[in-house]
């Protein structure tokens, strides 16, 4: 025995060789590579776990696992962890698992054994309840290692289709993501992409350059910037990998453990009387059509403390989709963006909104709807791009949603925009209009050229594009006040917390995808 080399023959010589593994485990490829991702400005695979769960909540599993290859050199080279932390822990007291991919080991490539630990550590998730948090980087499956990797990708994506509305699934894509190791984020309900150095994409870009003819690079392919404003791949962008995992924490705070729990609701104390802050909306709609206006100034109003948590805002920005609390309930909110195509609603957006729809309804968020919108964004470029496939989804996915809903109609809400955007034959529990609000097949041109008769547009207008007609064939349940909309909320989301649907029987529906 030498002085490095413990007495495995005694209790204290075991525990000496276990305590030398795990710290072998914590710096796989040696102290160099840990300095050198440091010198990146980034922190570790490790590291990054850490950060993301409370203190000393980390339990790790696998820690000491490593590859069984012995072809092509591998057996020469055995790390441990084999490519991946992975474990459970802690955030804000309530259990997660993890995992966190280390492109320090094979640059990342998924072997047989890395893959085998992600997938132990989704069935743990999915037994469990709990929601599973996985940090990206890789270049795509070991070659060394065979076919055996196509196999752990089929295995994983079989777990993430499982997984999917059963427990949340978040994503930070921290570095760069490629070949099939990207496609396990996209399942994800919701994906936080890096801004330095986080990339996700599909072909590997020597095979894009050789098919095209075209210089490529990870971040002409999927950077943070082609996810977040382009692709609507990813739901929120953070500068470092630190800042991540802080977004990440808060959204976690909006979700709930699992789709047959609710999501943490602090005590708000809320008041249901009208304050300085409610009156402000009594006169935040123009009077002129011409004149536009924020709907993020009417979000803020109503929600607790004027927290919108805004999921894929460079995205489609003519809908507004995000999570926000209301008497310390988390709730979905969508709604149209007057200030983007006048509030139109187009292809992307009827998509964007119909995926946020059926994240709510997964996780039991009532989904709370603000509506103006003068219909569809007409055009030949919209009908070829799907725009009809593209609303069906809307109008199914609000129509199958189980959870609370309401909408609040506060000025145009006319033709199919009506319709899709949580009108009550679709399925709204509670439909509120404001005496601002224009109700009707379609605006006053367009009617008064159907119908003919000689009535005058403005006179139309005024006597059938108002939230009245509406009201007396209770399409809405009332006409309110505006200053009054967060009062309402508040009742009528109590309300609907007793909410029961019986769905018929199916094994599921067909939603136009």
């Amino acid at each position: 025995m030498t002085s490095t080399s413990p007495d495995l023959t005694t209790t204290a010589g075991r525990l000496a060789d276990l305590r030398a593994r795990l710290a072998e485990a914590e710096a796989p490829v040696g102290t160099d590579a840990v300095e050198a991702v440091h010198a990146s400005g980034r922190a570790t695979a490790r590291e990054r776990v850490l950060a993301l769960l409370d203190g000393n909540s980390f339990v790790e599993t696998d820690a000491l696992a490593r590859h069984r290859s012995n072809q092509f050199g591998l057996d020469a080279e055995r790390p441990l962890t084999d490519g991946v932390v992975t474990g459970y822990g802690t955030i804000a007291g309530r259990k997660v698992c993890v995992f966190s991919q280390d492109a320090t080991i094979f640059d990342g490539a998924l072997g047989e054994m890395y893959g085998e630990k992600i997938i132990k550590i989704y069935d743990l998730a999915i037994k469990t309840g709990v929601p599973i948090i996985g940090i990206h980087e890789g270049a795509g499956a070991r070659v060394a290692e065979g076919i055996v990797t196509l196999s752990m990708y089929s295995r994983i994506l079989a777990r993430t289709t499982t997984a999917s509305g059963l427990i949340p699934q978040i994503a930070i894509v921290a570095g760069h993501t490629e070949g099939l190791h990207a496609l396990a984020p996209v399942f994800s309900d919701v994906v936080v992409m890096v801004e330095d150095g986080g990339s996700l994409h599909l072909a590997a870009t020597d095979v894009v350059e050789k098919v095209t003819g075209t210089a490529a690079t990870p971040e002409s392919l999927g950077s943070a910037a082609v996810h977040a404003t382009t692709s609507g791949t990813a739901h929120f962008t953070a500068p470092t990998d630190l800042d991540a995992l802080a977004l990440v924490k808060d959204v976690v705070s909006y979700l709930p453990a699992n789709n047959r729990a609710e999501a943490p609701r602090p005590e708000t104390g809320a008041s249901l009387a009208v304050n300085s802050t409610d009156l402000e909306l009594d006169s935040l709609i123009p009077d002129s059509d011409a004149h536009t206006y924020d709907m993020h100034d009417v979000i803020r109003r109503v929600v607790d403390e004027g927290a919108l948590l805004e999921l894929q805002a460079g995205y489609a920005a003519n809908i507004i989709t995000g999570f926000a609390r209301v008497e310390g309930r988390s709730v979905g909110v969508v709604a149209n963006q007057p200030t983007e195509l006048a509030g139109c609603l187009d292809s992307l957006s009827a998509e964007k909104a119909a995926r946020f729809i059926r994240t709510c309804d997964a996780f039991n968020l009532p989904v709370v709807e603000f509506v103006d919108s003068p219909g569809f964004l007409p055009g030949q470029e919209e009908e070829h791009g799907g725009v009809l496939r593209r609303g069906a989804k809307l109008a199914y996915a609000y129509a199958e949603a189980s959870v609370g809903k309401v909408t609040v109609i506060t000025r145009k809400a006319i033709g199919p925009s009506y319709v899709l955007m949580g009108s009550k034959d679709l399925g709204a529990d509670l439909v509120f209009a404001w005496p601002t609000a224009e109700i009707a097949v379609t605006e006053a041109p367009a009617a008064v050229a159907a119908i003919g008769g000689g009535i005058d547009e403005q006179a139309y207008a005024e006597n059938y594009i108002n939230p009245y007609l509406a009201a007396e064939r209770s399409l809405v349940d009332a006409v309110i006040e505006p200053s009054t909309t967060r009062a309402q909320l508040i009742e009528g989301l109590r309300l609907l917390d007793r909410k029961v649907i019986q769905q018929p029987a199916k094994k599921h529906g067909n939603i136009p995808l």
